[in-house]
């Protein structure tokens, strides 16, 4: 059986710690710490569940640009700012892995998606099997073999290639496309207009990918699906916009880290209690993380 490692999108279940957790979770100085515990129940539910011992957390080090932004200014311009409380929850959540033994990640050039992209790929490399944690379905992509998975953990099952593609219509290498085509408005990336999830699923069934659709556009006018000849019209007209769509969809698999290790180290215990102490944990998410020492 092959190795696992477990690459974690930390940003999203951060936020969604945040949002669902009350603000009067509040730390020795009085600030407001819900993100931090909302996510150190997950990552202790993770690891205890999974035993995991190849980790990567990884955190967007900058919540407001990348290198995708110098392609398209307006790239997650319709976002509105991470509020301050929960930027400066972000720094103890990184305490709080680390001082587990996990090993974290983040640049600022490059989102978590292509940090997460390229560790895919290396250990891949490695005989790894790849569990990508996360609930954006970006990050489907990544799935090339039968043992990898895509996880919002909390929320679903763990879902393989297969199960991917009975979920978004497509498959995982596909998804990239998917997106080019149909645009994504939660990060603000334009599409074909008037191409919607399932005209764009029966054109990458049909043509496989997105620039065998540009490069054979005539043929859309006879596939037999309402709307065709319209269809045909939309991609020809658009096609630059969709390619400049799929620069922004594509995650990075060769970003330059400093380092590609996941390995868990040994924890460090007295780190983690001067944390919980500071955060003011009580016993029962103490006794999670410790019995993860």
């Amino acid at each position: 059986m092959k190795p696992d490692v477990y690459l974690i999108d930390a940003s999203i279940f951060i936020f969604r710690a945040y949002y669902s957790l009350p603000s009067d979770f509040r730390d020795t100085n009085g600030e407001p710490v819900n993100a931090v515990h909302g996510f150190s129940g997950f990552l202790g539910r993770l690891l205890a569940h999974t035993d995991a011992q190849h980790v990567a957390v990884v955190f967007d080090e900058s919540l407001e640009g990348s290198f995708r932004n110098d392609i398209y200014p307006l790239y997650k311009a319709n976002r509105e700012p991470a509020p301050a409380e929960l930027k400066a929850q972000f720094g103890r959540c990184r305490e709080l892995a680390e001082s587990l033994g996990l090993a974290t990640f983040s640049d600022d050039e490059y989102e978590a998606d292509d940090i997460i992209g390229t560790l895919a790929a290396v250990h891949r490399r490695e005989g790894f099997a790849i569990h990508v944690i996360s609930a954006d379905k970006d990050l489907t992509q990544l799935l090339e073999n039968t043992d990898d998975r895509w996880w919002n953990f909390g929320k679903e099952a763990p879902l393989d290639i297969q199960a991917v593609e009975k979920k978004f219509g497509v498959k995982p290498c596909q998804i990239a496309d998917f997106l080019a085509l149909t645009g994504d408005s939660v990060d603000n990336i334009p599409g074909v207009p008037g191409i919607g999830p399932k005209t764009a699923a029966v054109l990458l069934r049909h043509f496989d990918n997105l620039e065998n659709i540009l490069r054979r556009c005539d043929e859309i006018a006879w596939l037999s699906f309402r709307g065709a000849r319209s269809c045909a019209q939309k991609i020809r007209r658009h096609a630059d916009t969709a390619r400049l769509a799929r620069q922004l969809t594509g995650i990075v698999c060769d970003a330059p880290l400093e380092h590609t290790s996941t390995r868990r180290q040994v924890a460090d215990t007295a780190a983690l209690a001067a944390l919980c102490d500071s955060l003011r944990y009580g016993p029962l998410l103490r006794r999670q993380l410790f019995e993860l020492c």
